[in-house]
């Protein structure tokens, strides 16, 4: 946060404002005036600085904007105990060197105009962050409206193909022998898949237990290619499950380690899915066995790109984590809050 504008001009008009209640209209000498201004700087630039530290470092300690309130009346506190402590002081010093005694009116009014510029700043700093904050949500909100336009305009552009698609699976079933169960599960499982996609890819999230059913059909379409190559576990606790995902960054996932992972019979494909509440994540692993050159598609990293933003645009709780050690691959996807 740059703020040198602010401490510019800030400090030196309010440390002119501060001196009108001490009768700055009354002062008919110039250097009188720069004196009493000069001052008036020294306790300003104190005031200022000092109140700028307590809210850095209480917006370090509570930055979300649900902890605004804690932040306020932290702030309230504090300014308060120490204005109070340092106007004592002040007009103790100052009575010692007058050899005269202040009374409690002499000490609430100082103290009340102590607290005018302490106030101020704190005021500053918070309205500066709640337009940043809101700058950023305009921002974000233009950025997630222009995904979804762009998401509407491809799907008007391939309305043709979803229906073509499932006309043509209708037809196939029905050329299906009905003594050829497997065959007709093949086809009602390609069904399901292309009936999610076209489902999940208009909404900016969806739930956990939702997307790792389509993930489980998704799986059963190639278990019929790969069989025994490919060892699959998800173990996702039920409570987990009500929260919420980017439509179809699982499945990417999974697409991502059967596209570029051998898998055969002496070196299967393991491929698990865990979550655990202490982490707030859903891990998807496999075993890291890349294809030779030239039996895999090259990867780029645009599909893991696209999560990393989309989970951004979102505001997940934590960032999308990618590492690969000890001969796996793991991608971590923050799981979203549930919809009340």
């Amino acid at each position: 946060m740059n703020d040198r504008r602010f401490l510019l001009v800030g400090i030196p008009v309010l440390a002119l404002l501060a001196l009108l209640p001490r009768g700055l209209l009354a002062i008919r000498s110039a250097p009188v005036f720069f004196l009493n201004w000069g001052i008036s700087l020294v306790f300003t630039t104190a005031f200022w600085l000092s109140g700028r530290a307590l809210w850095f470092a209480l917006f370090r300690r509570f930055p979300g904007v649900g902890q605004t309130r804690r932040r306020l009346w932290w702030l309230a506190v504090i300014n308060t105990a120490t204005t109070a402590l340092v106007t004592l002081v002040i007009l103790e010093l100052s009575a010692r060197a007058q050899q005269m005694h202040f009374s409690g009116t002499d000490y609430l009014r100082e103290f009340g105009l102590n607290m005018v510029p302490t106030v101020v700043v704190q005021l500053i700093y918070e309205s500066w962050n709640f337009f940043r904050q809101w700058e950023a949500n305009v921002r974000r909100a233009e950025q997630l409206q222009s995904a979804g336009v762009q998401s509407q305009l491809e799907a008007l552009q391939s309305q043709l193909d979803p229906h073509f698609l499932f006309n043509s699976l209708n037809t196939l079933s029905a050329l299906i022998e009905p003594e050829n169960e497997a065959a007709q599960d093949f086809v009602e499982q390609l069904a399901d898949v292309y009936r999610y996609v076209l489902l999940a890819r208009d909404q900016p999230t969806v739930p956990l237990h939702e997307e790792l059913a389509f993930v489980d059909t998704y799986l059963a379409l190639h278990k019929a290619r790969f069989r025994d190559n490919l060892h699959v576990s998800i173990e996702v606790p039920t409570a987990l499950r009500q929260h919420r995902v980017a439509p179809l960054s699982v499945q990417l996932l999974v697409e991502n380690a059967l596209k570029h992972n051998v898998a055969s019979r002496d070196q299967p494909l393991q491929l698990h899915l865990t979550a655990h509440p202490a982490t707030g994540y859903l891990t998807v692993e496999n075993t890291l066995r890349p294809r030779p050159a030239g039996l895999a598609p090259a990867g780029t990293g645009t599909g893991l790109r696209n999560v990393r933003h989309r989970y951004e645009l979102l505001r997940a709780p934590q960032p999308v984590i990618v590492t690969a050690d000890n001969g796996w691959f793991r991608v971590q996807l923050p799981l979203l809050e549930s919809e009340k």
